[in-house]
């Protein structure tokens, strides 16, 4: 069966509009759900992802799911509640999902499965870092994220029929808006980089084509730093005992995307906006 009808949860975010938008000028019908502060727009529904209910009657006659609705940082309320918001709302479209037969999913984890942004002090043990790397992660949105993997692991242990993208995304944002922002004193924490939204849109999309069962993780983010330093200064400054497994001239990225690559057959691209 043609996959004609996506969900898309947390539509009304930052992210959730772009990739909306996107799939629409790709000529998919798109269910937007989201917790609207006022009316939604056209086509859009009220959704709660706690609400395992909600879920499945949002998600009925949907060919594909992607799962954006989050808290987005693990500042914008008590530990506990983003912790347990998110990962009962993961855990709930993928039950969802399982219910109503749905066979592709695409969740939306984060570089910060690992650790990293929002750590004390972020632990890397190589570069560049590849979905082996183990997580340090110490926040309860980071660990959030890492346990949406694992739940996704879960379900694809449950059905042999599906296929589950986790999509490490980083800063979703521009190119010509990160650059600027890439001296501060917490740079070193997100390791200078970020993830063009077309290009993660692009990405989302490429992993509900995908023709392999099971669930994968990948770091989905750009190629090289927006830093005006080169990578190995940075190293040298910033992580002098970190090993590098490979030689990083330039603005090489210390996030390795081949994964994504080899098997979504997905490049990031920078775009205009």
């Amino acid at each position: 069966m043609s996959m004609q009808k996506i969900a898309v949860t947390g539509a009304n975010g930052h992210f959730g509009k772009i990739l909306v938008q996107f799939l629409r000028e790709q000529h998919f019908e798109v269910k937007p759900s989201d917790l609207f502060s006022g009316r939604p727009e056209e086509g859009a529904v009220n959704c709660d992802v706690r609400d395992l209910g909600q879920l499945v009657s949002v998600f009925q006659g949907c060919d594909a799911v992607v799962h954006l609705a989050a808290f987005p940082s693990p500042w914008m309320q008590p530990d506990s509640k983003v912790y347990q918001d998110n990962t009962v709302g993961s855990y709930n479209v993928l039950l969802a999902c399982e219910f109503l037969g749905i066979k592709k999913i695409c969740l939306a984890s984060s570089i910060n499965a690992i650790g990293g942004v929002y750590s004390r002090l972020p632990t890397y043990e190589y570069f560049p870092v590849d979905e082996e790397h183990p997580t340090y992660s110490e926040d309860p949105y980071s660990l959030s994220k890492w346990i949406l993997e694992i739940q996704a692991d879960c379900f694809a242990r449950r059905r042999e029929d599906i296929s589950i993208s986790s999509m490490r995304f980083h800063w979703l944002q521009y190119r010509d808006f990160v650059e600027p922002r890439t001296t501060n004193e917490i740079s070193f924490k997100h390791l200078w980089a970020y993830t063009d939204p077309i290009a993660a849109a692009k990405a989302c999309l490429a992993s509900l084509k995908v023709t392999w069962t099971g669930h994968e993780a990948f770091f989905i983010v750009a190629p090289d730093t927006a830093s005006p330093t080169d990578s190995e200064e940075l190293i040298r400054e910033h992580y002098p005992r970190v090993r590098m497994n490979k030689p990083m001239p330039a603005r090489h990225g210390f996030y390795c995307c081949a994964k994504a690559q080899r098997l979504l057959g997905w490049v990031h691209e920078d775009h205009e906006h």
